[in-house]
């Protein structure tokens, strides 16, 4: 690696440093570590680098390389997960890019699920060629994650259970509620299944429509017994779509549920 650096530009050389040093997205602070820089003098060598090309902003004081093969390295932005810190932080990665995570499903989708903190305009948006989908959140609901390694840097992403309860809370999150009953049958499945972190999660949620959804759903599973029980005593008043995205025609007055026809077959007697 010295004799690579050797061969470039001081310049060059010096960026190869600070990635190798901070990771796929670097900031100020990194410049400041790596080279032994003032703040000020570490933000014009990053502003010098991205008017010669090397580097693109991404976010508020964030950026990642914009070419890196010609410094010399081997390194390439191959995993879009290092992003979502830098861009949409305080957020974690959910929906159905964590259900892929866990290995709820099978389904690969291109786009990267966020949900953040932060005031979110647009909530498709496509950042260094990644597609991301983002939610807002309240601060509050930021609960129920772990943070992963990816390469150098810790991203947060639902553990099992949140994702379940988010994809509960919002079908179109995880695909659309039939994809959404397919990670849950699979949830089931798992060793690691916990009825009752389900139930409090859905509870610290607060939206009354995932325990109608979760009890609805789990009823045509087998082993459910306990966990259909305990949804029917957090049912809350009213009816809920079992997913907005598709009108229900059917009153299921057990779940207080409006269900599409096609999912009458799953309907208990």
């Amino acid at each position: 690696m010295e004799q690579t650096h050797s061969r470039l530009p001081q310049g060059r050389a010096q960026l190869v440093r600070v990635l190798a040093s901070a990771g796929d997205v670097i900031h100020v602070h990194d410049v400041v570590k790596t080279l032994d820089l003032s703040r000020t003098a570490a933000a014009q060598r990053l502003s010098r680098w991205m008017e010669q090309g090397w580097i693109n902003r991404v976010g508020r004081g964030a950026y990642v390389a914009a070419a890196i093969d010609t410094l010399g390295s081997e390194r390439t932005l191959d995993d879009p997960w290092v992003l979502v810190p830098a861009l949409f932080a305080p957020a974690y990665i959910g929906g159905r890019t964590a259900a892929e995570h866990w290995d709820l499903t099978e389904q690969i989708f291109k786009d990267v699920v966020v949900l953040t903190t932060q005031a979110v305009r647009e909530r498709q948006q496509q950042r260094q060629g990644v597609p991301f989908t983002l939610k807002h959140i309240d601060a509050r609901k930021l609960f129920g994650t772990k943070s992963v390694w990816r390469h150098q840097t810790r991203v947060p992403v639902s553990d099992v259970h949140r994702t379940i309860i988010d994809i509960l809370d919002d079908p179109a999150l995880g695909g659309g509620i039939q994809h959404v009953a397919e990670c849950l049958n699979a949830y089931l499945r798992r060793d690691d299944r916990n009825d009752g972190k389900l139930i409090d999660y859905a509870a610290q949620l607060g939206n009354g429509a995932v325990f109608k959804r979760l009890g609805f759903l789990a009823e045509s599973q087998r082993g459910t017994d306990k966990l259909v029980q305990l949804c029917l005593r957090n049912l809350s008043g009213g009816h809920a779509d079992l997913d907005p995205a598709q009108p229900g025609s059917r009153i299921v007055s057990k779940w207080r549920l409006l269900v599409p026809d096609r999912w009458s077959h799953q309907v208990r007697a």
